[in-house]
């Protein structure tokens, strides 16, 4: 059977970020999947015009229906907006018997706010207990550790202040810093540094939800996490070599890059 993986998290309207990066990952990569939104946004290239969090039993209702149903090899969460819808999504999460790939979403692309403040410590005390991979940016990991890292010798220590919380992998990435685009992957004893060239490409939206997806796909294959991770990583940065300007702001990355373009 095709593998399955279920994205949790927020719709972008403008398609490039949020569950309908997810699900567009998901084809590209060859997994069936589905989803469960969390909340609906009004946003474009430029900005996120408004959100709307679903209620916890709709959150509930949607997930239940499809893991006892379908079933899942892999989840992927992303924006959850409130601390009830974290902890609902990290009980949920605790109870599926298959690897979880956490993307601690907390402002979009353009700077929007897309977790209340008052949902941080839910997140830390248990949302990433919960995660096979935390996949946090340098943003994320200040917000949640109060660790600054400014260069590539600062990516260990923030790896170990996110691992403290409890996931059992972190993936630190440092697309913010200067140079090629490292990222640093740890479960505290090994570690992976996964570097790519860095594209001169400004359209880069929904980066981190694909690259989430991307692993959880992998995951759901089968894969190892460093194989899964160093998979997913290949295919973000082709899709970030592709992305393409869309409406007046910043575009998005490429989800179908590798599966060839049609042109009249």
């Amino acid at each position: 059977m095709i593998p399955r993986v279920l994205t949790v998290a927020g719709s972008d309207s403008g398609g490039g970020a949020g569950i309908q990066a997810d699900l567009k990952t998901m084809l590209a990569l060859g997994v069936h999947g589905m989803s469960v939104i969390t909340a609906v946004t009004a946003q474009n290239s430029v900005g996120v015009q408004g959100a709307w969090e679903l209620p916890v039993e709709a959150v509930r209702a949607q997930y239940r229906s499809v893991v006892d149903d379908i079933g899942v090899q892999a989840v992927k969460t992303g924006m959850l907006a409130s601390a009830e819808l974290v902890e609902a999504v990290a009980e949920l999460i605790s109870g599926t018997d298959a690897p979880a790939v956490v993307d601690p979403v907390g402002v979009s692309k353009h700077g929007d706010p897309l977790l209340a403040a008052s949902a941080l410590e839910s997140v830390r005390t248990r949302l990433l207990p919960a995660a096979t991979v935390a996949t946090p940016n340098l943003d994320e990991v200040a917000q949640l550790t109060g660790v600054i890292a400014e260069s590539e010798h600062d990516l260990r220590r923030a790896a170990h202040a996110v691992l403290a919380y409890g996931p059992r992998w972190v993936l630190i990435k440092g697309g913010h810093l200067s140079g090629d685009a490292v990222d640093l992957l740890t479960d505290g004893t090994v570690e992976y540094w996964l570097r790519a060239p860095r594209h001169d490409n400004r359209h880069t939206h929904g980066t981190g939800c694909t690259l989430a997806s991307a692993i959880a796909c992998g995951l759901a294959k089968g894969r190892s996490v460093p194989e899964a991770v160093t998979a997913a990583k290949e295919y973000v940065t082709g899709a970030i070599a592709a992305g393409f300007a869309l409406g007046s702001g910043i575009g998005p990355v490429d989800h179908g890059w590798a599966l060839g373009r049609e042109t009249s």
